[in-house]
């Protein structure tokens, strides 16, 4: 898209024009032109072009910015540190936090080549093998974000680890209470069961924060290789079991797993059941597994929260994209499943 008024709303490109000149390697003065990304509920992703040269530049939504969430000096950083360590990122170029360049904190990252799975037909499209591939280095990549050490790539002070899981049911207690559009009594009482169930943390790890399928880019010639890990915005230093709870949700859980990809991962195609994938990652990352009935309830209720703030902001019409007008439903399905889960749990205080 050009220059011309059919630019995308949330990029200004004569003004990020000097700002690329001066900041982004191997950027000259040329006209820029923006395409916003399909995929993304949250932050906004745009392609950003020069004619010879193509990036990626993250912003925050247009509207309903909660606070902590979207920190674009946060993904940068973490994507930035991790460079070398075996955890597949793009290359960070450029970070900026002056509103007077683009009226939001940006950065510009590389334009990996590699493929999203975002939906059924992509999915479709592998076979046994290749869908068992991709499982297995899904698990493996979460495995080695969590055993990164995080203080030796500059890390130590991104995140407070003591106390985590409670200040994690704490923050998004708050978020709810921000984002709310209607009183749902059922996000009152799994708050209060998460906080009586309490599990003991194990040590600390680099934590994504929304580890899944479509937040992960495969190699084009080999989807068994993941090329780049993407959003960072929740990462963290915390509970690694958080991670694997959420993507635990959305791997077993046709509603959870329909708003991320639009399809429902299949075993019988080839992909990983949920315990073979609770099995690799034990095995993978070392960790005990015990209580992971806590962090699977905990994921449905931070999802909610998530989607709701979505909702709010598609009601306030600042969403871009299709798909948004049944988010409001999908929050009482996963507040839902959530409660049917918990009810279900091995854990005393889950079952209320």
């Amino acid at each position: 898209m050009a220059d011309d008024g059919a630019t995308p709303e949330g990029v200004d490109l004569a003004r990020l024009r000097p700002f690329f000149a001066a900041h982004v390697p191997d950027a000259g003065d040329a006209p820029l032109t923006a395409e916003l990304i399909a995929g993304g509920r949250s932050n906004l992703t745009y392609s950003i072009s020069d004619g010879a040269r193509t990036w990626v530049l993250r912003r925050p939504p247009l509207g309903h910015v909660l606070p902590t969430a979207h920190d674009m000096a946060r993904e940068y950083r973490v994507m930035t540190a991790l460079a070398g360590t075996g955890v597949p990122v793009p290359r960070t170029d450029a970070l900026c936090e002056d509103l007077s360049v683009n009226d939001a904190p940006f950065y510009v990252m590389e334009k990996v080549d590699g493929v999203i799975y975002r939906d059924g037909a992509a999915l479709s499209g592998l076979d046994r093998d290749q869908a068992r591939r991709v499982s297995e280095e899904l698990v493996d990549v979460m495995a080695r974000i969590h055993t990164v050490d995080y203080a030796a790539i500059g890390l130590e002070e991104f995140g407070h680890p003591d106390g985590y899981l409670e200040r994690q049911i704490r923050r998004w207690g708050q978020q709810w209470e921000r984002s709310k559009t209607r009183a749902l009594p059922g996000v009152d009482e799994l708050a209060r069961r998460l906080a009586a169930a309490l599990p003991e943390s194990g040590p600390p790890t680099i934590v994504h924060g929304d580890y899944r399928l479509d937040n992960t880019m495969m190699a084009p010639t080999d989807p068994g290789t993941i090329v780049a890990v993407l959003d960072w915005e929740m990462s963290t230093l915390g509970d690694p079991l958080a991670d694997l709870g959420l993507f635990l949700l959305y791997w077993g859980n046709a509603g959870a797993q329909i708003i991320a990809t639009g399809s429902e991962i299949d075993a019988d195609a080839g992909f990983l059941t949920s315990d073979e994938v609770v099995e690799r990652y034990a095995r993978q990352s070392g960790r005990a597994v015990d209580a992971l009935d806590w962090y699977v309830v905990f994921a449905y209720y931070k999802l909610a929260i998530i989607v709701e703030g979505i909702h709010a902001r598609y009601k306030m019409g600042k969403t871009l994209g299709e798909g948004f007008d049944a988010m409001g439903q999908t929050v009482v399905a996963l507040i839902d499943s959530a409660l049917d889960q918990a009810d279900r749990s091995s854990i005393p205080e889950l079952r209320g």
